[in-house]
């Protein structure tokens, strides 16, 4: 299908803003580029949290995977919604309208990454795949920094267990983190080697946006919350709200608000923070939006 009738489908299919949202699925968690919207990807479209309350976003309601935010526009992957007549799966899009239309970049039909990131300002997308493809001739981490036009596999030394987040550093694309079953695990090379910062069960990360500190979730007989500057320094454990047979999934900082946190969880509870993560607010529970 054409770039045209991508755009065309994606338009037609366009949800009401002003509808009943229930997160049956979180897939991704980010802030729009002005700080005003939280995004949350779901089985069936966007959620979106704006002025206290929450919408579905305006755009098809495809099953998005692999959810993530730049400075200058969305990325995914995922699967079509019913009807929509589009190829499945879409590989690697892009949106540059909040969501509204989206552009297939990579890999439509072939692949439909789960763990996907991008650099807010770097240029560069990261994704994890599980099988080879027609670009990727084995499994692993890949990065493109054109786009998706071509990709680069990353030797991944030293990288243990199963990977479960995926981000990469706001300004240095070369400097990755990823979140496995074994530990937190960082690179500074494109991620051709990488050492453990933590040997607890890791099951999300985030840069801040000023690029000096990493945030990682973890479960070691709880889930736990870390922040750790990338000059020196030992982590700092951060309170979470009672979580539980819980624990975060996704964590995200609003680019307008330093000090404004989101994390969402793997039984589909969303908090918020304005304070850095001293105290959360929830505005979701289970699935049940407030």
């Amino acid at each position: 299908m054409s770039v045209r009738a991508l755009l065309l489908a994606a338009s037609v299919l366009a949800a009401p803003v002003h509808a009943q949202v229930s997160l049956t699925h979180v897939h991704g968690l980010a802030y729009s580029p002005d700080g005003k919207r939280l995004m949350v990807p779901s089985h069936h479209g966007l959620a979106v949290y704006e002025k206290g309350r929450w919408s579905k976003a305006h755009g098809p309601a495809h099953d998005y995977m692999g959810f993530a935010a730049t400075g200058k526009g969305l990325y995914s992957s995922g699967h079509p919604a019913p009807g929509s007549g589009l190829v499945n799966p879409f590989g690697l899009m892009r949106s540059r309208d909040g969501g509204r239309t989206w552009q297939k970049l990579a890999f439509e039909g072939e692949s439909d990454f789960h763990l996907l990131a991008t650099s807010w300002n770097g240029g560069a997308i990261y994704v994890w795949n599980e099988e080879p493809s027609s670009r990727m001739r084995r499994p692993g981490l890949h990065s493109t920094r054109d786009e998706g036009s071509t990709w680069k596999p990353a030797r991944s030394a030293g990288l243990d267990g199963k990977p479960r987040a995926l981000a990469v550093h706001p300004h240095d694309p070369s400097l990755i983190a990823i979140a496995t079953s074994q530990g937190v695990f960082l690179s500074h090379d494109s991620g051709e080697r990488f050492n453990a910062i933590s040997v607890a069960q890791g099951t999300a990360v985030c840069f801040d946006l000023d690029g000096k500190h990493l945030w990682y979730g973890s479960f070691a007989g709880r889930p736990q919350l870390a922040r750790t500057a990338l000059a020196a320094g030992p982590p700092q454990e951060l309170k979470l709200p009672p979580l539980m047979d819980d624990a975060v999934a996704y964590i995200a900082q609003s680019p307008a608000m330093p000090s404004h946190y989101a994390i969402a969880t793997f039984q589909r509870s969303v908090y918020l923070s304005i304070n850095a993560g001293t105290s959360w607010q929830p505005i979701a529970q289970h699935g049940e939006t407030h």
